[in-house]
């Protein structure tokens, strides 16, 4: 009895510490905790998000000419180039809503995908079909439901599609969708990537997916080897991205969702990121991240929004942010709002700077390489922290040649080698048997022998060139 009463009081100090530990946390994590290390977004990446946003928007409409819920400043869409919208009846509920718009001012064919419809049972079936390592796609996990609704998409649209993509060889064909919808047209870009020959062939780089609000619906190593098709945008503390909980679970416990939230928050909190990472069955918010920051902590008011971009690894939206705006920030209007003061002023301080055309072009081919770099750099990343079948796939994309490797080590040592001997100003003295010893690795001491010589006393000293010997 004496032993149950002693450790009644120091469970009860280990669950407390526990709490306060879990509530220090949360409190000082905020939504600019995510992005904090990111670059800024550029005008050229970051113009199609509003108007995409204001497309998807138009899927709530009866009739396009006739709109009820038209934006302020419209759908900015030409109602002749809409070609087919489908609803829930056509359908069948075995997807979402969406319609397919030819955009002729921006060259582009574009699949819009509303959101989750409250009200329709089916959009909850999509949901809830599916189980943790359920449905396996190129060498990771897809959330089973959504790719069941997308390939019933590319099924319906496929030969529309690949006319319009023979008939249009340059215009872009790109995937949206908010919320639920945003986890259909992830799908689909996939589907389209991993089978082009559906679509005519078509090139990779013509494929493009901006999932807005994205539901967490792929593993790790599939966010990041699609990062140079599929991107993400999330409006400041949007819970969606954030809540690693099966969606299923989600809708399952709707009317209990705050209480749901906190649960999991506490829960993921006092999981470590290593053993969040080493769960290959682990969904995550796909892609190259676009966060729209627009509130500082501890400060009222709303700040002129801020995006930033990367293709994180580690803290990918990992833990929920204790806000009143964390379902809020998840409405499509609000997204489309700030996405515009954003783009509007990106092209207010690109006008003042008054960037010429041609340093224009060079700018977005310098902005393409970066992009590239940081893809690569992200794979890289993943491979490094071990992330599960990160580079189990024999592909051109998302995996990496040994050989490849090893000869770009190599050419950086050169480089490497090269440096150090114009340090000392003595190319030549950098002979080819180091560097061939250089390649194969040499310790400090090696490379202090090639570099200096010594004296008669035994100092060290520069080694003189030929030249000066003779």
């Amino acid at each position: 009895m004496s032993i149950l009463c002693g450790c009644c009081p120091l469970l009860e100090c280990v669950y407390c510490l526990g709490c306060v530990r879990w509530a220090y946390k949360r409190c000082l994590y905020t939504a600019g905790h995510d992005s904090k290390d990111w670059g800024l977004a550029t005008t050229h990446e970051f113009e199609p998000v509003p108007r995409l946003c204001r497309y998807i928007l138009s899927v709530y409409e009866d009739d396009i000419r006739n709109p009820l819920w038209e934006p302020p400043d419209g759908y900015g869409m030409n109602p002749d180039w809409l070609l087919l919208k489908k609803t829930y009846e056509d359908t069948q509920g075995r997807a979402p809503a969406y319609i397919l718009y030819l955009d002729h001012d921006h060259r582009d064919v574009v699949v819009a995908i509303r959101g989750l419809n409250l009200a329709k049972e089916s959009d909850y079936a999509v949901l809830l079909d599916n189980k943790l390592g359920e449905r396996k796609f190129d060498g990771g996990y897809v959330h089973n439901g959504l790719l069941k609704a997308a390939g019933w998409v590319l099924d319906e649209e496929c030969k529309v599609l690949r006319e319009l993509v023979v008939k249009y060889p340059s215009y872009t064909l790109t995937f949206a969708g908010h919320s639920l919808g945003s986890g259909v047209a992830t799908m689909l870009a996939l589907l389209v990537v991993r089978h082009p020959y559906r679509l005519g062939n078509i090139e990779r780089k013509r494929v493009r997916c901006f999932a807005i609000a994205p539901a967490r619906c792929m593993s790790l190593n599939l966010a990041v080897r699609y990062a140079d098709v599929i991107n993400s945008i999330v409006l400041q503390d949007d819970f969606l991205p954030r809540t690693a909980t099966p969606l299923e679970d989600i809708f399952k416990s709707l009317f209990c969702l705050p209480c749901l939230l906190c649960i999991r928050c506490m829960k993921d909190t006092c999981v470590p990121e290593q053993k969040m990472l080493k769960d290959p069955r682990r969904l995550y918010a796909p892609g190259r991240m676009y966060h729209i920051v627009e509130r500082k902590p501890c400060r009222l008011g709303r700040f002129p929004p801020v995006v930033k971009t990367a293709v994180p690894v580690d803290g990918r939206f990992e833990h929920i942010v204790l806000s009143c705006n964390a379902t809020s920030d998840h409405a499509i209007i609000w997204i489309e709002r700030e996405a515009q003061r954003a783009l509007n002023l990106m092209l207010e301080k690109e006008k003042r700077m008054e960037i010429p055309e041609k340093q224009r072009m060079e700018r977005q081919e310098s902005l393409a390489r970066e992009h590239n770099l940081e893809y690569k750099a992200a794979l890289r990343r993943a491979v490094t922290l071990d992330v599960p079948h990160a580079d189990s796939i024999s592909s051109e994309y998302g995996t990496f040649d040994k050989e490849d490797e090893t000869e770009e080590e190599e050419e950086d040592e050169e480089e490497e080698t090269e440096s150090i001997a114009s340090m000392v100003g003595e190319s030549s003295s950098v002979r080819p048997s180091y560097k061939r010893r250089r390649n194969r690795g040499v310790s400090w001491d090696e490379l202090i022998e090639s570099l200096f010589e010594r004296d008669q006393s035994g100092n060290l000293t520069f080694e003189k060139s030929d030249s000066r010997r003779r």
